[in-house]
C-alpha cells in the first residue's frame, strides 16, 4: 500500500489552461530480487498501475514494472475543460488501492 501520496493540482484554473499535474506515492517498490539479512529472498511488492480519472472519465494510466525507482513521481498534463473530482488511484501486486480524490475548478 502506497504511504501518504501526494498530489499536486491546482484548486481553480481558467477554461483551457495546460495545467501540469504532479503526484508522488511512498512506496518501497521491493523488486523481489534482494535478499534479507539472513539471505532469503525480499518477496516483491510493487505499485504495478496508477490511474487518473476525471468524474469517472480515465485521464492518464501508467503500468509500472519493477525497474520503477522507490516513491514513484509521476508528472503530466491535462487541459482545463469543466470542474469536477479527479480521483488518483495506486494498486500495489498485493491488490491494495490507494486513493486520492481532488477538486479543480474551472471558470
Amino acid at each position: 500500500m502506497a504511504k501518504k501520496p501526494r498530489v499536486k493540482l491546482p484548486n481553480k484554473a481558467k477554461a483551457g489552461d495546460m495545467i501540469q499535474v504532479k503526484t508522488l506515492a511512498a512506496h518501497d517498490m521491493e523488486t523481489g530480487n534482494r535478499k534479507d539479512k539472513k539471505g532469503n529472498k525480499i518477496p516483491r511488492l510493487i505499485l504495478n498501475k496508477f490511474t487518473c480519472t476525471f468524474n469517472g472519465a480515465d485521464v492518464f494510466s501508467a503500468d509500472m514494472h519493477p525497474s520503477v525507482s522507490a516513491n514513484p513521481y509521476i508528472s503530466f498534463f491535462i487541459t482545463a475543460k469543466e470542474s469536477g473530482t479527479y480521483e488518483f488511484k495506486w494498486t500495489d501486486d498485493n491488490g491494495e488501492v490507494t486513493t486520492v480524490s481532488q477538486d479543480m475548478a474551472v471558470s
